[in-house]
């Protein structure tokens, strides 16, 4: 941590305005972009300083959404989806208008209820370079795409994979009335399978082995 300069002293934490909300180092947080039309931007609180005049700032780590990235917003990317970056700022703490939770991937897939203040995080981002950490993760289906968490997937018997029922000539409502489901690989091998419900939409959740991988 950067040593507080002559005149600043450090704040354990720093009450937004006009409400009663307390804003601590680690902490994640809404801040107000210069377009009004934009989202807010969200950030993580590194370090709260005042100065001789009582004016507040924080330094922050951006987090970055996937359409501010290099690559854009992917298939796979979930709208509650951002980067943890390491491009850092100070801001005025004014410029806070709330908090919110950026949660680990596999933590957000268990969500029972996502709020609007829920966010989640799986990359880390360089801005100058486009990076990503780590540059490869589980691909399913035979799309081979990783798993966005918006999207409905079911998990054949066989193979155990997981696939979108798009890629398998089904609509949602389809797939949602499932009891069994096969693949096409694992029809034609016409083997006799395990019974049981396999409807799901969380296959990080139910601890499906990273048995593929590919690049980002």
């Amino acid at each position: 941590m950067a040593k507080t300069r002559p005149g600043k002293r450090d704040l354990d934490s720093y009450t937004i305005k006009g409400t009663n909300k307390v804003v601590r180092v680690g902490d994640c947080v809404l801040m107000r972009p210069a377009d009004v039309g934009k989202p807010p931007y969200v950030a993580r609180v590194e370090k709260i300083e005042a100065d001789s005049r009582n004016n507040v700032k924080v330094r922050v780590r951006w987090y970055y959404r996937p359409e501010e990235s290099m690559g854009g917003r992917r298939q796979f990317h979930g709208a509650k989806e951002l980067f943890l970056s390491d491009h850092h700022d100070v801001q005025s703490a004014h410029t806070i208008e709330g908090k919110c939770t950026v949660h680990s991937f596999k933590n957000y897939t268990k969500l029972e209820n996502v709020g609007a203040d829920d966010y989640f995080c799986r990359f880390e981002y360089k801005a100058a370079t486009g990076a990503f950490t780590p540059d490869r993760v589980a691909v399913y289906c035979k799309c081979e795409m990783p798993y966005n968490p918006d999207d409905l997937m079911v998990q054949c018997e066989g193979c155990k994979d997981w696939f979108h029922p798009s890629c398998m000539g089904m609509t949602i409502e389809e797939a949602k009335k499932l009891d069994h489901f096969l693949c096409s690989d694992c029809v034609a091998e016409d083997d006799p399978k395990k019974g049981g419900s396999t409807f799901s939409v969380s296959p990080l959740a139910d601890g499906k082995p990273d048995n593929k991988r590919r690049k980002r």
